[in-house]
């Protein structure tokens, strides 16, 4: 069993950066696809960006790309996602999500943090 932690939500001001971590802990961390999903107010949850295992792909969705990157150190078990040039309608809250496969947008995310709030004043 997998247990997600995020942190590193807040209020920001619109042009402004945050950076969201998500700490891994109970599993295989170095062999999951880790991604960011968020969910705003009367909207339904959204891929934002994922990670292969190895770090060596990345996938975002065009309403980040440009502005948002997806990292991971598999040596602290922790995925990030360095959020730049903010926007208001990036406010929502942030989930951090484990799957077995590569990261894509379609892969089955078996496991999910509580989530992270981010507003973006504007």
């Amino acid at each position: 069993q997998v247990q997600l932690v995020e942190s590193g939500g807040g209020l920001v001001q619109a042009g402004g950066s945050l950076r969201l971590s998500c700490s891994a802990s109970g599993g295989t961390f170095r062999i999951l696809g880790m991604g960011w999903f968020r969910q705003a107010p009367g909207k339904e949850r959204e891929f934002v960006a994922g990670i292969s295992w190895s770090g060596d792909s990345t996938y975002y969705a065009d309403s980040v790309k440009g502005r948002f990157t997806i990292s991971r150190d598999n040596a602290k078990n922790t995925v990030y996602l360095q959020m730049d040039n903010l926007k208001s309608e990036d406010t929502a809250v942030y989930y951090c999500a484990a799957t077995p496969f590569d990261g894509r947008p379609t892969s089955k995310y078996d496991y999910w943090g509580q989530g992270t709030q981010v507003t973006v004043s504007s």
